[in-house]
């Protein structure tokens, strides 16, 4: 027998991942001692060659912990520039990786533990989220394979708001909107829940509080916070819970056809925002008041096009002639999305973002 008003309570589970965060200024100076602490000796520094001044700070930092260095770090995370960095990890004979910069040196990592259990210590440069997460997307001839395996958590985050400070505004307003689509996303994910629900709503205030003061204020430590904050918080979700549409469709942008992750995620998600906006309102309207916004779809595009972000997939390379070929791998294999994937739907919405069209507002009778 059913108790009475059992069926208004939700049901749901949860787990919580096993990592160390430690978040502040000046928080790289602890990265030395949180090998230690660790238990490892050995330190492989990974890096890209954008950031090699940040690169040569934590080498610093580390001192003789630092048996070797890769700063090949690809996006997307190929695999034949994996097995490069694996050839030094075995020369080395290196115990623990510390990687310094944004999701590509994140996955690099991560790639490098799944083959060989290598401990990891993560210092992100930009707002990816991905290193608290146990997934890992990589690229195996122009497809980008995605498995999520414990294995691939890193053991410490180090978040150093400092170090994210010199991110360039153009970059920190995509990658502030690729952390938002993590957090949105989770507010209808199958498996949401009210700790979930409550990192992204969280997530989704700092983050749209940063991307919309950092144009003015890039080197504001506060408005760097805020889109720290909501990166790790929106990460958290992003490893908690499965994702929709809107990371489908950038795994496939992304691994077949070259387009920028960050970019590529500010340019699809009102969209995909406005795809499922009927099948997910409560979700919607949730998104629309931590932002700040009458509406959802319009608000997060009014929110990019404001910063300056790119708005249209035509301006990031993408042929229109590509299109329903990206349409077809989209819809190529299920996935859980409040709104069924409907191979016209999803071409209709790939030819919006394409042109950089602005989404339509959810009507007030769906409201």
């Amino acid at each position: 027998m059913t108790a009475s008003g059992a069926a208004a309570v939700p049901s749901f589970e949860f787990t919580a991942l096993p990592y160390r965060v430690l978040f502040g200024v000046g928080t790289a100076a602890r990265v030395a001692g949180e090998v230690g602490r660790l238990g490892r000796s050995r330190v492989l520094l990974l890096a890209s060659g954008e950031i090699a001044e940040l690169g040569d700070r934590v080498a610093a930092e580390l001192g003789p912990l630092c048996v070797g260095r890769f700063d090949g770090a690809a996006m997307h995370t190929p695999v034949d520039v994996t097995e490069k960095a694996m050839a030094i990890l075995e020369e080395t004979r290196a115990d623990v990786v510390v990687a310094v910069g944004g999701g590509s040196t994140t996955g690099l990592a991560k790639a490098l533990a799944v083959r060989t259990g290598v401990d990891q210590i993560i210092l992100p440069t930009t707002y990816a989220g991905s290193e608290v997460t146990p997934v890992l997307g990589e690229t195996v001839d122009g497809r980008k394979q995605t498995r999520s395996d414990l294995a691939v958590l890193p053991e410490t985050v180090i978040y150093d708001v400092e170090l994210s400070r010199r991110l360039p505004v153009p970059m920190a307003v995509t990658s502030g909107v690729n952390a938002l689509a993590h957090a949105v996303e989770a507010l209808y994910s199958p498996q949401a829940n009210p700790v979930v629900d409550g990192w992204a709503t969280d997530a989704i205030t700092h983050l749209g509080r940063g991307i919309r003061r950092v144009p003015g204020a890039p080197a504001d430590l506060g408005v760097r916070a805020d889109l720290l904050r909501g990166a790790w918080l929106a990460g958290t979700c992003l490893g908690a819970v499965g994702m929709g549409l809107h990371h489908k469709l950038c795994h496939v942008l992304g691994g077949s056809f070259g387009l920028p992750h960050a970019a590529t995620h500010t340019v699809v998600l009102p969209h995909v925002i406005a795809y499922n906006a009927p099948a997910a309102a409560a979700a919607m309207d949730a998104v629309a008041a931590a932002v700040g916004v009458p509406d959802a779809a319009t608000g997060v595009f009014a929110l990019v096009v404001d910063s300056g972000a790119p708005r249209s997939l035509r301006g990031l390379g993408m042929r229109e002639a590509d299109l329903d070929e990206a349409a077809d791998l989209v819809v190529a294999t299920p996935y859980p999305n409040p709104r069924p994937i409907d191979r016209p739907a999803v071409l209709g919405l790939l030819r919006a973002a394409w042109a950089g069209e602005e989404p339509a507002a959810r009507r007030s009778a769906d409201r």
